[in-house]
């Protein structure tokens, strides 16, 4: 058992599991799940095992248990996807152990939040939990509109509904018209870090009421966090567009394998009228197409920008086991 995110060997072998597992995101990479520890629950009672099969590390048991509930390190408030990582190919051997773990802990109830609905955990754990001592249930929670990208930009709007297609090549051609605008990837460095986080959070907060409360002084410190991580291993991408040298709209990309994620936006409503936000989210499928990107993910939410970009909905569970 690791008791502490210090071993570097189990980090590595944690980092090369990921490498080949269908479960992989970045949100349970040991560095993410260490930056929400440090940030939410440093207390936590932590249950982190490496299995082992064979002397081959085939999976992570990345669990934390506040309060009587087992659950996975994070949460979904700040985390789209959350699951175990396990080699590709050992999956079952992987979920009866996991399965007998978890039994050894002590817990009152067992809360997986936001699995993605083809995860193996949703069709392989329950099996090992029996009916006559366990209650499982298994509940859809939200929705990850995605997109398979194709080849190229041009590709791409064909895609898209005739109408979609339509008004997104005609909001394009209005802002190049009426307006010198310009849209920019940002080189974090460790000096302009605060600075370049603090122009996302406004712009955030300016969009709706709701983002406005969401920006906790510990929710802005967990985003500079990530940022100061995965920025420098070119991970953490912050774009913002900008109209006559003033930054009207932002959004954070994560990169992880061959697939982006949209991980959060904001823009200025006094430019509302010329469809900012839709726009620079647009800007950064075009740079994930032309970076040979393969899936671009909306993450949790149905918000109608993300189908009118061509959004198809895929879906995150919860599963729950609780004793009899």
């Amino acid at each position: 058992m690791i008791s502490k995110f210090d071993d570097l060997e189990k980090i590595a072998s944690w980092n090369q599991i990921l490498k080949d597992s269908i479960t992989g995101t970045i949100f349970i990479t040991p560095t993410s799940q260490e930056t929400w520890l440090n940030n939410y629950q440093p207390q936590a009672t932590l249950f982190l095992d490496i299995v082992t099969q064979e002397n081959i590390d085939i999976g992570v048991v990345p669990l934390m248990e506040t309060n009587g509930i087992l659950s996975f390190i994070g949460n979904s408030d700040v985390y789209d996807y959350m699951d175990f990582p396990v080699l590709d190919g050992y999956e079952s051997v992987f979920y009866e152990r996991v399965a007998d773990l978890i039994k050894s802990y002590d817990w009152q109830e067992v809360k997986f939040e936001s699995i993605p609905q083809d995860s193996p955990t949703l069709e392989l754990l329950p099996k090992y939990f029996d009916s006559e001592h366990f209650d499982v249930s298994i509940l859809q929670s939200d929705c990850t509109p995605l997109i398979e990208l194709p080849g190229d930009w041009e590709e791409y709007f064909t895609t898209l509904r005739k109408k979609d297609r339509h008004e997104l090549r005609r909001k394009i051609r209005r802002l190049e018209a009426n307006h010198s605008f310009n849209q920019f990837r940002c080189d974090i460095t460790q000096e302009s870090l605060e600075n370049d986080m603090n122009d996302f959070f406004e712009l955030m907060s300016l969009s709706s009421e709701d983002k406005g409360e969401f920006l906790t002084e510990t929710n802005k410190s967990f985003f500079i966090e990530l940022a100061r991580t995965f920025s420098s291993k070119d991970l953490f991408k912050l774009y913002f567009l900008e109209i006559d040298d003033q930054k009207v709209a932002a959004c954070i990309c994560f990169y992880f394998g061959d697939q982006v994620l949209l991980y959060n936006s904001g823009y200025n409503p006094e430019f509302s009228s010329l469809s900012v936000g839709l726009i620079n989210k647009a800007l950064t499928i075009k740079e994930s197409i032309e970076n040979d990107m393969k899936i671009y993910n909306f993450l949790r939410g149905t918000e109608r920008y993300k189908y009118h970009l061509g959004g198809q909905d895929k879906f995150v569970m919860d599963l729950s086991i609780t004793k009899r």
